[in-house]
């Protein structure tokens, strides 16, 4: 029995042997990048590991076993160490052999820059654990060798010991003399000098190739200080000042430029430039320029004004700007003080109020900026009085059409006007004349005649010289019109008075006159009156159912009778009636009547 037994035991053994193996965690069982193998091959359950990263990387992981299985507490990925920036050298710079960043195992390559070499035997650096290997290599600058020139020449600069970019100049000892070669020279990258130290030679000068020009009495050399004569050819002209013979060439350049013109603005109050876009015109071209609304050239007056470009290089008119139309103070010694009052604005339509000195006044209560200057023009006139306009007067000394102020003239009334005197007035400072009188017409009153009548009518009153007639009334002597007259003293002239009855039958025979004819069976017609003078005509008319039918017409003869009387017969022809030649007036009761 003791066997079984012990193989059971031995079974049990082995069975928990197995079970506690299988709780183990094994090194080849951590699989991270860049860390180094545990210290043991495997680890028991529940037991902890710490996994360094390798050289040169940064980071830790701290793993526990369980239950057959690495379980992380602690996790930073292994990485690669950093070398802080290496910084610059001087005359030199570095690269990167590969990658971007300075971290373990990269490389830095350092070159010189231009003009320097390498003086250290080791031109590389490389980021290690512990940083930068190496030290920072060295860029010397290249040297040239020493300067020596004889004893024309003179040379500054560090000759004895030259470095890259060192530059050496050289000038001649002799002031008639100048550098035959290059005056200055410099160490170059390779270690050697740009050219070769120059020599002195004496000044001189070749005439040089004019383009558009040519030299006039061309030498084949010049000496030190000799003027070079030089023409432009037409359309050109030569630069200011004179070409001289100098240490180092022609002191002035001998060119012919071509000769053009420009225009000083092109925008400013510009409407239009013909040709359009161009600003630069060679001579004898155009251009016509016309400017903008309220803008012209001040000197003409003009809008658009064409300009020629000239030889000499300039515009036949220098003036060539568009400028803002403006009215400049007024130049009239007749403003009171203009400069206070014109000045401001005075742009075109500008309105500015102003006064006159005394004795002149404002033609307008404005002036007004126009194309034309200041209007109304002129601003200011002086104060005058017109020649006065005095009816039925004249002046007495040679009238004028003005006068000035507290000018005094006399003035007379014509013929047949009052006052009679000669009246002085005169101009005041308002231009108005003082003191007139008016000349009134002498006249005289209508005649009052007793007994008569104005013939043709009467009025109230009657110029001086006017003549009329009055007749006295029937019955009343004179029995003829009488004319009167109105003389200069406003009387009437010749008057007679009306006085006493008249026989009227001795009206016919006072003067030479006619009766009334006294024709049977007949009127007059027309009106009829008392008497009629020699050689008048009148007409009668035969009564209805007489003849004859017509007028018949009939005159007064110089011995008072009627001639050409003709009867007037007819049914009434049985009456007694006399003859007319033997009545010679009518029946003094019929006159009356």
């Amino acid at each position: 029995m003791r066997v079984p037994v012990k193989l059971l035991i031995y079974s049990f053994w082995l069975f928990f042997l197995n079970c506690s193996q299988c709780q183990e965690c094994h090194r080849e069982d951590i699989n991270y990048e860049n860390t180094e193998l545990a210290a043991k091959a495997s680890y028991a359950d529940g037991e902890a590991v710490k996994v360094n990263c390798m050289t040169g990387y940064t980071g830790l992981y701290r793993l526990k076993c369980e239950k057959g299985e690495w379980k992380k507490s602690i996790e930073r990925s292994c990485a690669k160490k950093k070398c802080s920036n290496p910084g610059d050298i001087p005359n030199g710079d570095f690269k990167l052999a590969e990658g971007t960043e300075f971290v373990f195992g990269a490389t830095l390559v350092y070159t010189c820059k231009k003009g320097y070499e390498m003086a250290s035997r080791i031109n590389q650096r490389t980021c290690r654990a512990q940083g930068w290997d190496n030290t920072v290599p060295v860029c010397e600058a290249v040297k040239c060798p020493a300067i020596h020139t004889d004893r024309d020449v003179t040379a500054s600069g560090n000759t004895e010991e030259g470095s890259y970019g060192n530059v050496i100049h050289f000038e001649c000892v002799s002031s008639g003399k100048k550098i035959d070669g290059s005056s200055d020279i410099h160490c170059e990258e390779t270690g050697e000098w740009s050219d070769v130290v120059p020599t002195c030679k004496d000044i001189t000068c070749t005439a040089p190739v004019i383009s558009n020009g040519y030299v006039v009495e061309q030498m084949p050399e010049y000496q030190k200080d000799a003027i070079l004569k030089y023409r432009c050819n037409p359309g050109f002209k030569p630069r200011e000042g004179n070409p001289r013979c100098a240490k180092f060439g022609w002191t002035l350049n001998p060119e012919c430029d071509e000769v053009t013109c420009e225009l000083q603005s092109t925008t400013y109050g510009v409407e239009k430039i013909n040709p359009e876009g161009k600003t630069i015109f060679r001579a004898g071209q155009s251009v016509e320029i016309t400017c903008s609304k309220d803008y012209w050239f001040s000197f003409t007056k003009e809008t658009s004004k064409t300009f020629k470009c000239q030889y000499n290089g300039e515009w036949d008119d220098r003036r060539t700007v568009c400028q803002e139309i403006r009215c400049e103070a007024p130049r009239d010694w007749y403003l009171s003080r203009p400069y206070n009052y014109f000045r401001g604005d005075m742009k075109l339509g500008a309105k500015i109020s102003y006064s006159c000195r005394s004795g002149y006044r404002g033609t307008a209560k404005e002036a007004t900026c126009t194309r034309d200057g200041w209007t109304p023009k002129p601003l200011c006139a002086e104060i005058m009085c017109e020649a006065p306009n005095i009816p039925n007067a004249e002046i007495v000394v040679g009238q004028k059409s003005n006068y000035i102020i507290n000018s005094r003239i006399e003035y007379k009334c014509s013929p047949g006007f009052e006052p009679e005197q000669p009246e002085g007035i005169t101009c005041d400072y308002r231009g108005q004349w003082t003191n007139i009188k008016k000349c009134t017409e002498k006249k005289c009153e209508a005649p009052n005649i007793p007994n008569a009548e104005i013939v043709g009518g009467q009025r109230p009153n009657y110029r001086i010289n006017s003549t009329i007639e009055y007749k006295c009334s029937t019955g009343f002597k004179p029995v003829q019109p009488v004319r009167i007259t109105c003389d200069s003293q406003r009387q009437w002239t010749d008057i007679r008075q009306c006085t006493g009855m008249v026989n009227m039958m001795d009206v016919c025979f006072t003067e030479k006159m006619c009766a009334p004819p006294c024709i049977p069976n007949a009127e007059i017609v027309g009106k009829q009156r008392s008497t009629y003078r020699i050689n008048s005509r009148i007409e009668y008319k035969c009564s209805t159912g007489f003849e004859p039918e017509q007028p018949v017409q009939i005159t007064c003869d110089s011995q008072r009778q009627w001639t050409d009387i003709q009867t007037c017969t007819g049914v009434l022809q049985w009456f007694n009636i006399l003859p007319l030649n033997s009545i010679e007036c009518c029946d003094i009761n019929e006159l009356i009547d």
